[in-house]
């Protein structure tokens, strides 16, 4: 896979805001997601990560686990409104979109093509252009986002929702300098405009694994996260409401040839 320079700067984002990284919601998968309660509360779509989050890492069929969940969701939000972003499917390295086309056919979504990986401005803006173009258009304030990398999917969650808007020229250099496609005007056009909306759009991170990968990147995103939370005061940390979290029910033991792992 291509080298990640947006993701690798995330770390001297941290030192402007800290709060970059920090999830709305925590939940182990989309199981535990209530998509008729987010769906009332206003957010019109949703953007999901693949690799980890839906599929085992670089496949291209749904955990099984996940059928009736991801069922719910596309009905919910309704056809086109669940767009799939992934750094594997429909970016770069997807030589002639092929693995996008299987994941769109497998999975029944649309996936983005986006030349920036998450969590790029360029890819941020990409996104912004499909839920626009929508007959019905979805606001970035009405997005769940939702995904099991903090680097990437919690920060392309906070990055849309701009909390650190006015920066100034020299942040906004080193923010953007080092993406292809992110420039300063990309980052001004993505502050323009957008109230928040129930804390929207909300960050939901997936803590559970379907396959063990990046174990020491995943459990330094989880202790920064960690510090993070402690350092600043509770009042301070834009929560979402715990009714978007349901209660999933044991399943039933069965042999099967991989494990499911919480980080």
């Amino acid at each position: 896979m291509p080298l990640n320079i947006p993701g690798l700067l995330v770390p001297f984002q941290l030192v402007f805001n800290p709060r970059i990284i920090l999830p709305n919601l925590v939940v182990k998968d989309i199981r535990h997601l209530d998509f008729r309660a987010l769906k009332e509360a206003g957010y019109c779509g949703a953007v999901f990560d693949k690799d980890n989050c839906l599929t085992l890492p670089h496949k291209d069929e749904l955990v099984p686990e996940l059928r009736d969940a991801w069922d719910e969701c596309r009905q919910t939000f309704g056809e086109g409104n669940v767009l799939i972003v992934s750094n594997s499917a429909g970016c770069n390295s997807d030589t002639g979109g092929i693995q996008a086309e299987s994941v769109k056919r497998r999975l029944q979504a649309p996936v983005l093509f986006h030349s920036t990986p998450k969590p790029g401005y360029a890819c941020i803006k990409a996104i912004q252009r499909y839920f626009s173009s929508l007959r019905t258009p979805v606001r970035p304030e009405q997005l769940i986002i939702v995904g099991d990398r903090v680097f990437t999917d919690v920060v392309l969650a906070n990055r849309l929702r701009n909390v650190e808007r006015g920066s100034g020229l020299l942040h906004l250099c080193f923010r953007c300098g080092f993406e292809r496609g992110g420039t300063i005007g990309t980052e001004n056009d993505a502050a323009s405009g957008h109230r928040s909306f129930e804390n929207g759009p909300l960050a939901i991170w997936t803590t559970g694994v379907w396959k063990r990968e990046a174990t020491v990147m995943r459990w330094c995103e989880k202790k920064l996260v960690d510090i993070i939370q402690r350092r600043i005061p509770p009042d301070e940390i834009a929560l979402a409401s715990s009714r978007f979290i349901k209660e999933v029910a044991p399943q039933p033991a069965r042999t099967r040839s991989w494990k499911f792992w919480r980080s």
